[in-house]
């Protein structure tokens, strides 16, 4: 036996050792699929196959290079090189260089991407004299990627009595003229885009039959990795290549089938077995990655779906330790939960920066375990996304807000002038600007007094919002912004992935803002709500060490999405809350609901050792604190694999504890213990002196040492008596009466200086 098989179990030999015919491999999370396919390859050329015969798809440069890197160490010479290994998009495109004349396409033909596409699509909504606003670029460009995903033609798109339903009820009708005219415009120009390497490759299949019998002889072993990700064009393609010989082979999870927003349909999988008649299906069960106790809970979830293919998850890791279910009251305390527990894992076990991913539904969510995580001085990186505040719907607004702040702010200005659009166009804007520079004077000096057309009316604008600066908080005047510039509006309307993506980032910024102007500051107070004082923080937030950001050890921040294929000692999954995770968008039939609980199993299997799931009481959306229920999610784990936990933090009271089992049973919230203490407070607990000359040497002492009926120092308000007391080291809450002029305080003692002054 070839020592390449040693090192594999019954079941992935079983599925290296299979040559001719159908074959599925189910590769459960963790079960060493790119291995078996990689050997499998290796194993098809040592009994003989050649390698010009072999087919390899899969989703990634990076897995495409790291398969034919395997396959050449195990044969130990260079044939591995004259195999078909990369992604759809790159080996049809090599394909269709070759036979793209067939189709009227020149060999050299362009590949357009998503930019380029976008643009065509906006010139052509112009010369339509179309409103561009309503018929938005990466709108149209959503749907006719979705078409063409589909195999839909311009043709069939227009005579689709569904989609042009669907175009009618969102008021755009045109859109199938839109398509028609941009297919045309990419043929005339001799380009093809990502999603016409998929559609004309299958066109080329279906009306050119030299062209098949070509492929399907050279193709005689096709192999796909990530099957669950495949799309209907990609579904038919191969079913045509592999019609003479039927030896195809498929890798995949139907339980990590999370992409039919891209297009993709786990039903390729779930059908699999029914297109060939002599299919013959292995399953890889045993986990190398978790420990037993995820492994069961990952279970638990998958087998509450319906349409599965069943399979159950086994380890010889160990049982491992319980999962932590973490309740927080708001979405900042789970930031500062999560930043919390990262260090003190990292002082107890030494686990790495670079051991600890967070994982979330949303990009929006990422803001407050930035802030927390700064906070703490622990390095991070975003992976799949931009910084929550480097994001341009965020920036955007944020321009509004600093130039109202600052109007010598020329670059925000420009920025924002003409967005969202309000008919100023460039070539006034120019003008402006030359005009400004030849009096030596800022832009707003050169517009602020008239005679610019509709540059007027956003200089009116601007001063309005200056006038509400004056009597308003931070979060009313932004709030004001975005309503009145449309600016919200205007992404709400947008209703492509991305743009429902830009408006929760839009509403995380609002929700930031609200909770600046409500949260006590480091001495317990309610700091300066004003603006001025939200942009100094934002930009020594935001200011950070861009090194630091991209340092390898660094904890990971991304989507569930973003995080398929990739695993971690630590995990935090966040934000297990209705309407959140599962997605509010995925609730209305089982089908959504089943891919929002696959993705949930996909996070789950991305722990080795340690998983924290989390979820918040409420979250701030527009200024209002909404109340959430638990996810569904949480009720299919059994108890017997988790640690409860409920931590409030909110600079205001704490409460943690183990093993609490159902929350339904917490009777008396730390809140309302802090708000009986302040409410019973006698007047003769009032310290004796009103006045307050700082001590000299002031040292502040452990707050561990103090107890109700102290005198502490405080070097603001003086002199005080400790009232009351709540919470443990990390956010103990103390109320403290300073007398005459200071009066009663709520303090965070874990941000405040105090010296013990007397015991009595």
């Amino acid at each position: 036996m070839q020592n390449y098989l040693a090192g594999l179990n019954e079941p992935q030999r079983q599925a290296v050792e299979h040559i001719d015919g159908p074959l599925m491999i189910v590769a459960g999370a963790g079960s060493g699929k790119t291995k078996v396919l990689t050997t499998r390859i290796a194993h098809l050329m040592k009994n003989g196959v050649d390698a010009f015969n072999i087919l390899a798809l899969t989703f990634t440069n990076k897995a495409a290079a790291e398969m034919k890197e395997r396959v050449e160490h195990i044969l130990g010479n260079s044939e591995a090189r004259n195999l078909y290994i990369g992604t759809f998009h790159s080996v049809f495109a090599k394909i269709l260089r070759v036979e793209a004349p067939r189709m009227g396409y020149p060999n050299n033909f362009t590949i357009y991407d998503t930019d380029d596409a976008k643009g065509i699509i906006k010139d052509i909504v112009k010369e339509l004299n179309l409103d561009e606003k309503h018929y938005k670029p990466s709108f149209v460009y959503s749907r006719i990627s979705a078409a063409k995903n589909a195999l839909i033609t311009p043709a069939e798109y227009k005579t689709d009595r569904t989609i042009q339903e669907e175009d009618a009820r969102t008021t755009r009708p045109l859109i199938s003229t839109i398509y028609a005219t941009y297919a045309n415009r990419c043929f005339r120009n001799g380009a093809m885009d990502f999603d016409d390497l998929l559609m004309k490759m299958h066109e080329l299949l279906s009306n050119f039959p030299e062209a098949l019998a070509k492929y399907q002889h050279k193709f005689k072993y096709i192999l796909i990795d990530e099957y669950q990700d495949t799309n209907v064009s990609q579904y038919e393609i191969i079913k045509m290549l592999g019609a003479v010989y039927e030896n195809i082979c498929v890798v995949g999870d139907d339980a990590q089938s999370i992409y039919s927003f891209r297009g993709a349909t786990v039903k390729n999988i779930l059908q699999f077995r029914h297109d060939y008649e002599d299919v013959i299906v292995v399953k890889l069960e045993q986990n190398y990655r978790s420990t037993q106790t995820i492994l069961n809970v990952a279970n638990e979830i998958i087998g509450n779906n319906k349409h599965q293919i069943p399979k159950e998850l086994w380890t010889n890791n160990g049982t491992g330790d319980k999962i932590i279910l973490a309740r927080t009251l708001t979405d900042n305390d789970e930031g500062r939960f999560v930043a919390d527990a990262i260090k003190e894992q990292q002082m107890r076990y030494h686990f790495a920066n670079k051991d600890f991913a967070i994982l979330y539904r949303t990009n929006a969510q990422s803001r407050s375990f930035e802030e927390s995580l700064r906070r703490f001085n622990i390095p991070y990186k975003l992976v799949g996304g931009t910084s929550f505040y480097q994001r341009k719907e965020v920036k955007d607004l944020l321009a509004y807000l600093r130039l109202i702040l600052n109007t010598r702010d020329d670059e925000n200005l420009k920025r924002i002038i003409n967005y969202p659009a309000r008919g100023i166009g460039k070539t006034t804007i120019e003008k402006i600007i030359v005009k400004a520079n030849e009096a030596n004077v800022t832009f707003w000096e050169m517009i602020q007094h008239g005679g610019w057309g509709k540059v007027d009316d956003f200089v009116m604008m601007i001063k309005s919002f200056q006038a509400l600066m004056q009597t308003k908080n931070a979060y009313d005047v932004a709030f004001a912004v975005g309503k009145h510039t449309n600016l919200v509006a205007e992404l709400y309307n947008d209703k492509s992935v991305e743009g429902l993506a830009r408006y929760e980032n839009i509403q995380e910024l609002l929700n930031s803002i609200k909770e600046f102007t409500e949260t006590p500051d480091e001495e317990g107070e309610l700091h300066d709500k004003s603006l001025g004082s939200y942009l100094q923080q934002i930009t020594l937030l935001t200011d950070a060490d861009q090194d630091e950001n991209g340092d390898a050890d660094a904890v990971k921040l991304m989507t569930i999405h973003a995080a398929k294929g990739l695993e971690f000692p630590c995990v935090f999954l966040v934000g297990l809350e209705e309407n959140l995770f599962p997605s509010s968008m995925n609730l209305y039939d089982r089908e959504g609901l089943e891919e929002e609980r696959r993705l949930f199993y996909v996070a789950i299997t991305r722990a080795k050792t340690k998983l924290w799931i989390t979820h918040a009481n409420s979250r701030y959306r527009f200024g209002s604190l909404i109340q959430n229920d638990a996810s569904r999610f949480l009720q299919e784990i059994p108890d017997e694999h988790l640690d409860k936990t409920f931590t409030g933090t909110s600079n205001k009271a704490t409460f943690t504890t183990s093993g609490l089992g159902n929350f339904s049973n917490e009777k008396t919230t730390p809140l309302k213990k802090i708000a009986d203490t302040v409410s019973n407070i006698k007047n003769n607990n009032k310290p004796a002196n009103s006045t307050y000359t700082p001590s000299a040497n002031f040292v502040p002492d452990d707050i561990m040492k103090m107890t109700v009926g102290m005198t502490v120092e405080h070097q603001k308000f003086g002199f005080g008596k400790i009232l009351s007391l709540e919470g443990g080291s990390n956010n103990r809450m103390a109320g403290i009466d300073f007398g005459a002029g200071n009066g009663l305080k709520k303090i965070a003692l874990n941000f405040a200086k105090l010296k013990i002054i007397n015991e009595n």
